[in-house]
């Protein structure tokens, strides 16, 4: 299944992480960086290390391996018990290092480019190892390394993140965060620009941000009609055509369609299995 939403919660939070794992987000990443103050680094790991235990099926953003707090981190994580679905990497920029991670710990690893440096080592990252899962950008560390606002001034990082997710085999990059929880408006707008650039997905730090983005991802019902009916009447023998509606498809039409196709039953398993969960 593919992952809509991404949901942090603070790993020293442990009346949210319960909540969150129950909830209706795609994935929940257990925060142990940013989220965390550094006096509260250790309490957060026991409390990350106690979820996975319980058997929840989740993922961890880890300090950054080069610090201390990293350390630790991948220290814990490598002993951790329980189902440790990956682990996103921030402040990456040496595939070296992201080696040493994905070795250790032997999950789907997600390294999250948040520098200049890490930019321009974007395909490197990306094919760094077979662990690699996804790569995305963390846009507020971007732009202050950059020295920028951010908005359009990350267009260009924006679409490196995507061709080197897909020159590497990777699926689409998971949209950075909206950080104005209460602008719904907005977060739509982004989402949808983010999903037209590339995008799909996205990362979100409060509950009420996840309907807006699962609306987004969905495709258009009639955009999974029309490739629902392309691929049934697909004609293997062929390799363009004109079809009924006198659109001209070839083969990058007909991938489009299998992509529509893609999110579009991904979309409703998780709706079916937070159903069950909910009954």
């Amino acid at each position: 299944m593919i992952p809509r939403s991404w949901l942090y919660v603070p790993g020293d939070r442990p009346d949210r992480i319960g909540k969150a794992l129950a909830g209706p987000a795609d994935a929940v990443i257990l925060d142990l960086e940013d989220a965390v103050s550094a006096a509260d680094k250790d309490g957060a790991r026991r409390n990350v290390l106690a979820a996975l235990a319980d058997g929840h099926a989740a993922y961890v953003r880890m300090n950054a391996p080069d610090t201390a707090a990293g350390a630790a981190d991948l220290r814990a994580l490598a002993a951790a018990p329980g189902a440790l679905a990956g682990v996103r990497v921030p402040k990456c920029e040496d595939p070296g290092e992201l080696r040493r991670v994905a070795d250790t710990l032997r999950v789907p690893v997600y390294p999250v480019l948040e520098s200049a440096l890490g930019i321009e080592h974007a395909l490197a990252l990306a094919t760094a190892h077979p662990l690699v899962a996804g790569i995305s950008l963390g846009e507020a560390d971007l732009a202050a390394d950059l020295r920028v606002s951010g908005g359009e001034a990350l267009s260009w990082p924006r679409s490196r993140i995507v061709v080197a997710a897909r020159a590497a085999g990777l699926p689409s990059p998971v949209q950075s965060v909206w950080t104005a929880v209460r602008d719904a408006d907005g977060l739509r707008t982004s989402t949808t620009a983010g999903r037209a650039a590339g995008f799909f997905g996205r990362s979100v730090i409060h509950p009420a941000q996840i309907p807006v983005v699962h609306e987004v991802c969905a495709p258009d019902p009639a955009e999974t009609s029309w490739a629902r009916e392309l691929i049934e009447g697909l004609a293997a023998s062929r390799a363009a055509w004109i079809d009924r509606n006198g659109q001209f498809v070839d083969a990058a039409i007909v991938a489009r369609a299998r992509w529509v196709l893609e999110i579009a039953d991904a979309g409703t398993q998780h709706e079916n299995i937070q159903e069950g969960h909910l009954s």
